[in-house]
């Protein structure tokens, strides 16, 4: 279907705003009608559109509530008419904002709504400003919520009809409130400012109205007529009377032209680009060659001799711990000798590493072990001979031996891959070293089957989790073999945040969401994947809910992202 076109020259009298019209099929996304509609205009109050829209999705993220209670601020309150009246310190619910906003057009109830929700207006023009390309708006730039005249504060009649189009798909419960010829926005009952052509136009049910000086009198409305949707804009109109007839007459030829067997093809779902704070950008750059630096290689080959045995807390048992361990004919017996070797080996393994990345003295905590039941433990074996420490950026996991016996093999040296990214502590934003785990090399293993005793819940020390056995008399119990230990405690989630040209741009953007977003990121592990596209940049080993909630507050902020199930 063609696009229809102005048929002729529109006589404007001196100093009036120029005019410019869109009308699309909603249902379709077909254009109907354009004059002039990507020309940069004053929005004025249409601007509030995208105000309103912010907030519908604040309030689906869970940013703020209906019930939510805005202290206005002086310079909410010294916003020029259309006023709702607020005063400077007032308390006022947020749901009497959005319709004061939305049905009186008010300004310092527009205002209000993105100082709540940003916590200043320039912090919402961000947002404005996201959101609009996001939603495909590209000839906007917004200055302030509510639309009032600004240098740069600009749209198109073709944008402000898009955003329409998607108040429309992704509000519907919201929708009505353009409808609405009245409500009552807590300190007064409000006229809608659209209530003339709401009432004149068979179908109409919304949608805003805006005016100043300097861009004449705007409309978007939507109306429906037997199953068709047309939204449409005017920009320009020389008086109320002149838009709202103007509007009918661009709507009546849409109608004629639009297809009632259309397919119906929603819009697209915004597209949200990650852009941290500028803050947070300067704060990551001046750090320099930490966040872009290759990352260090840890190899640390130890032949431990002696080491002092951990001590175990004040009032618990001291002895060595009586691990159990099977003999090839299921009889169980305490080998204290293999559980302190392992013990050393852990310990010197963690002090060697952490003596090579350069932080001297040993400062991770030590893990302390006290004599803990377990349900089924597999036999330790140490033997001195060189071993290899690895650093493991993911959860630490202890195998347990397989119940055959193996062939002796002695374990070639593995070299340790490469960390992906410097690690830095987010609170002092200084590097700091891994925590790495000593493994002994692989040894022969006998066959065994460790009979269940006395369960009872495993104690969390650190990082690593140690089960011993009870010393009690073995039970006739179903027998089990542990063939993986996991200390994830169910943190299998993750949240991505976008794929990458490059490695050291995905670190960068690993490092600037988790300085935006420290509260619920700082128990993450920050990964990068490289894929057939580019890389992966995930923060992982976290909880649903973590997840969840990490995603939802990285997409307030503008920041693209998703959650990662296991």
């Amino acid at each position: 279907m063609g696009v229809l076109a102005a048929c002729a020259a529109r006589p404007e009298p001196a100093g009036a705003a120029p005019f410019a019209a869109f009308v699309i099929d909603a249902k379709s996304g077909e254009v109907l009608y354009e004059d002039n509609a990507t020309a940069r205009l004053h929005p004025a109050s249409l601007t509030k559109m995208l105000t309103l829209y912010i907030a519908f999705d604040a309030l689906e993220r869970g940013e703020i509530s209906l019930d939510t209670m805005v202290t206005v601020t002086p310079h909410a309150a010294s916003q020029p008419p259309s006023r709702l009246g607020l005063k400077s310190g007032q308390k006022i619910a947020m749901r009497y904002l959005l319709r004061a906003a939305a049905i009186k057009s008010a300004n310092d109830a527009a205002t209000a709504i993105g100082e709540a929700i940003s916590g200043s207006e320039e912090k919402f023009a961000a947002r404005m400003n996201r959101t609009a390309k996001a939603l495909g708006m590209t000839g906007s730039t917004f200055k302030n919520a509510n639309g009032l005249t600004a240098k740069g504060h600009l749209s198109t009649a073709r944008d402000m009809t898009i955003l329409g189009r998607h108040l429309f798909y992704d509000f519907p419960q919201y929708y009505n409130l353009f409808s609405r010829r009245s409500t009552d926005a807590g300190l007064a009952e409000v006229a809608n400012t659209n209530r003339r052509f709401l009432d004149a136009y068979k179908g109409a049910d919304g949608i805003k109205t805006g005016f100043t000086n300097a861009a004449g009198f705007n409309l978007t409305a939507s109306a429906e007529r037997d199953g068709v949707r047309l939204i449409g804009t005017v920009f320009g109109g020389t008086s109320t009377a002149n838009r709202n007839a103007k509007m009918a007459e661009l709507l009546d030829l849409g109608f004629k032209r639009a297809n009632p067997r259309a397919a119906e093809q929603p819009p697209a779902a915004p597209n949200y680009e990650p852009v941290p704070d500028e803050a947070l950008v300067a704060e990551v750059e001046a750090m320099g060659e930490n966040v872009s630096a290759p990352a260090k290689t840890l190899r640390v080959a130890i032949a431990p001799a002696t080491s002092q045995r951990p001590k175990g807390r004040p009032g618990k048992v001291t002895e060595p711990l009586p691990f159990a361990v099977a003999d090839a004919s299921g009889a169980i017996e305490a080998d204290p000798q293999a559980t302190a070797a392992a013990v050393d080996a852990m310990q010197d393994g963690i002090a060697g590493a952490l003596a090579e990345a350069g932080v001297g003295e040993a400062t991770a905590p030590v893990t302390e072990v006290a004599a803990l039941p377990v349900e089924t433990v597999a036999e330790v074996e140490v033997a001195a001979a060189p071993e290899v420490v690895e650093a493991v950026p993911a959860e630490t996991v202890v195998a347990a031996a397989e119940p055959v016996v193996a062939e002796p093999v002695m374990a070639e040296p593995v070299a340790a891959e490469a960390l992906p990214f410097a690690l830095v502590d987010p609170n002092t934003l200084e590097e700091v070293a891994p925590v790495v785990v000593a493994e002994a090399p692989a040894q022969p293993q006998p066959a065994q089957i460790i009979h269940t005793v006395t369960p009872a819940e495993p104690e969390v020390t650190g990082d690593v989790v140690l089960m011993a056995a009870n010393t009690m008399e073995p039970q006739a119990q179903e027998t089990e073999v542990v063939t993986r230990i996991s200390t994830s405690g169910g943190r299998h989630w993750g949240v991505n945040i976008g794929r990458f040209d490059s490695q050291s741009t995905a670190e960068r953007a690993l490092m600037k969401t988790m300085l935006s977003e420290s509260s619920t990121l700082s128990e993450s592990l920050r990964k990068i994947v490289s894929k057939s596209g580019g890389y992966d940049a995930n923060f992982m080993g976290l909880t649903q809910d973590q997840a969840d909630l990490a995603c939802r507050r990285l997409q307030a902020r503008g920041t693209q992202c998703f959650t990662i199930g296991p």
